[in-house]
């Protein structure tokens, strides 16, 4: 329900935004944990990274500025493309409804990852995403089908047993993301990042 989400690559880009607009919710993390005042000149974030936080009542109708390790960089790094979608498994079905309508010559998907490095649960939505298009795919897109096709049958402990996986069950506060984000086609919508940068509901 909210109006739009505005990714940044940095916690300061969020703050300018904040100044600037005193009404926009921030939410952020570095390292999985949510952004306090001591790293942000002051300013603790409303939420973290944890889509439990999200609740309609809470963000319904606003304007959020999100700020990740890796996936707002990510979706920064895309600007120019001719489309940027954001899916995962908790919207994966529209996605592909929505891709499959548009028809795009070509499909690249990005991959957050961890770090400087892969993440599995990346990896395990764009096989599962990929599985849904598959059509003429590289041999990277044939990997991460494969590799969700014999994940499937149990997802959320494939999640679970990834290093993302792993650090937020150790964490009790975060440790039920893992089932949540396993779920598939929770949401009927389409995340569309417009041409100035914002993310927003299309269907």
């Amino acid at each position: 329900g909210a109006k739009e989400i505005i990714p940044v690559s940095e916690i300061s880009e969020a703050v300018a935004i904040r100044q600037q607009q005193p009404d926009v919710l921030l939410a952020g993390e570095r390292d999985g944990v949510k952004i306090r005042a001591a790293q942000s000149g002051g300013i603790d974030f409303d939420f973290g990274n944890s889509p439990r936080e999200f609740t309609p009542e809470k963000v319904r109708g606003k304007t959020i500025v999100s700020t990740t390790t890796n996936g707002t960089r990510a979706l920064r790094a895309c600007m120019g493309a001719k489309m940027i979608l954001a899916s995962s498994f908790l919207n994966l079905s529209a996605t592909a409804k929505f891709l499959t309508k548009s028809q795009p010559e070509e499909i690249l998907f990005v991959c957050a990852g961890t770090g400087e490095g892969v993440a599995l649960e990346d990896v395990l939505a764009a096989g599962a995403l990929t599985d849904l298009l598959a059509d003429e795919l590289s041999d990277s897109a044939e990997i991460a089908r494969q590799t969700f096709l014999r994940s499937k049958s149990d997802l959320s402990a494939a999640i679970a047993g990834s290093k993302n996986g792993r650090r937020l069950l150790s964490i009790s506060a975060l440790r039920a993301d893992v089932a949540f984000c396993s779920q598939r086609d929770v949401f009927n919508l389409v995340a569309l990042m417009d041409g100035d940068g914002k993310l927003r509901r299309t269907a």
